[in-house]
């Protein structure tokens, strides 16, 4: 009696070279199969739209997402910062064409936002530009002084260029969240203070403290990615200047004021442009970090938009979207001022 031996799959018996051929050939017969069926149906639309035209057929689904998510949403908002009422259909909404910009603009003292009809609008302006300036100020000089560090020779470099980009990669409402944890009346940096004897701070509960942590907060969330493109720029200068320099005599501030400074200067001009446009945006991390309080002391643009469109009991969409409407021609500018700026560095 013979007993037969199992003689288990085709591909045990098949040398790692063999394997290899025949994997190279499976999706080589099903990438040709796919190549096929894709010009069987393009090959009719292309005798159809011609050579040239082509291209406007691939861009097409991104022009129609584009039009559906981006330009449409844009074009609505301009027709509702016409319109007035609580009702959320457009043709449900009355048309007061400019009113909503008026009863913005209706200030006695634009410096005193009380004196204003709507005072939360200017209140958050003001509290915008503050974030905006210093935000903006202290991100570019502690990314610049960062960069700077990390383009030296340290023990374990990669080990902290990874550490200083990695606040990047969490999400403003994580930050915001663990942020909170450690700031709050009853959190981890009053316990610390705690026990060394000290009465505790109410961080998130004082005007003045509440700003600065949410600059602060801000500045380190973001910094490591601005000190990446910084870092790109500093490896972008030739070593040779810095060794002629050395020749010359001239020490670190020197090659820094004469060589680093002025060869960085249109990576620093993008980086400000780039902070400034995300500054101005600012919402998430703050909203999950203080909601805007105490009182209006960090409520910002883009909350009050949102408060006034979505969060308050009775929705003002008209106001919120005449208010977007104002931001975003700010925005604009500023990209304008970006790219105006880019062009003219590149020419340089």
């Amino acid at each position: 009696m013979t007993v037969r031996a199992d003689r288990g799959p085709v591909w045990s018996y098949l040398s790692p070279n063999k394997l290899k051929a025949f994997v190279e050939v499976l999706f080589g017969t099903l990438f040709g199969w796919i190549m096929r069926l894709i010009e069987f149906i393009i090959d009719p639309i292309q005798r159809v739209l011609g050579i040239k035209r082509m291209p406007w057929f691939f861009l097409l689904p991104n022009l129609a997402i584009f039009g559906i998510f981006v330009l449409f949403p844009m074009l609505l908002n301009f027709y509702y910062s016409g319109t007035g009422g609580t009702r959320l259909f457009p043709e449900d909404r009355e048309w007061i064409g400019t009113g909503n910009y008026e009863t913005i603009f209706d200030c006695q003292d634009f410096g005193d936002p009380n004196t204003c009809s709507q005072d939360h609008f200017w209140k958050a302006v003001r509290n915008t530009v503050t974030f905006v300036v210093f935000q903006v100020a202290g991100m570019v000089v502690l990314s610049l002084i960062t960069a700077l560090v990390l383009n030296q020779q340290i023990v374990a470099r990669g080990f902290f260029r990874s550490v200083f980009f990695y606040p990047v990669l969490l999400s403003p409402v994580v930050v915001g969240i663990i942020w909170k944890w450690i700031l709050q009346r009853f959190g981890v940096l009053n316990a610390l203070l705690d026990q060394l004897g000290s009465e505790p701070v109410l961080f998130l509960l004082d005007r003045n403290w509440a700003m600065f942590w949410v600059i602060a907060v801000s500045i380190w969330a973001q910094m490591g990615f601005f000190a990446l493109i910084l870092l790109a720029g500093l490896q972008a200068i030739p070593g040779v200047l810095y060794e002629a320099a050395q020749m010359d005599g001239a020490n670190r501030w020197q090659s820094f004021r004469n060589i680093t400074f002025p060869l960085l200067m249109p990576t620093m001009v993008v980086v400000t442009v780039l902070s400034l446009i995300r500054a101005v945006q600012v919402f998430d991390q703050p909203y999950v970090l203080t909601g805007g309080g105490p009182g209006t002391a960090t409520k910002y643009m883009v909350q009050y938009i949102y408060e006034v469109g979505f969060a308050n009991q009775i929705p003002l969409r008209g106001l919120a979207a005449a208010s977007l409407v104002l931001l975003g021609i700010v925005l604009l500018i500023l990209t304008l001022v970006q790219l105006w700026l880019g062009r003219n560095s590149d020419v340089a």
